[in-house]
């Protein structure tokens, strides 16, 4: 019913930046939290950084001062500015909306399919 379509991942050398970007599509009444989770190689997933509709953000503390969250909601869209990039943040990134497909209806958790992050030089 929602789709979540995340871009803008890639390679990039230590201390680069890259900006992350994912919309979401569909059966739509109003977004709430809008999410980034990331998930390294043999590593459990993790909350990156979170957006609530009022926009208001929170930052898991190994990225803090480093990433910025931001959406644009008449666009459905959810951005992760990340600057300073280290090694360790290299991880598929998803993200995660909590949407309301209708008005009325309890709001659902969806998820795009994630993009690779690879910071290497």
């Amino acid at each position: 019913q929602v789709q979540l379509v995340e871009s803008g991942g890639g390679l990039v050398q230590p201390g680069g930046s890259l900006r992350l970007s994912c919309t979401a599509s569909g059966s739509i009444f109003s977004i709430y939290a809008m999410s980034w989770y990331r998930q390294a190689p043999g590593k459990q997933h993790d909350l990156v950084a979170t957006i609530t509709d009022g926009g208001t953000p929170t930052y898991a503390d190994s990225v803090k001062g480093r990433f910025t969250i931001s959406r644009d909601t008449a666009k459905n869209t959810v951005f992760l500015q990340m600057n300073s990039l280290k090694p360790e943040d290299t991880a598929v990134y998803y993200c995660s909306a909590e949407v309301q497909n209708f008005k009325g209806t309890i709001p659902y958790d969806y998820w795009g399919q994630g993009t690779q992050v690879t910071v290497s030089s």
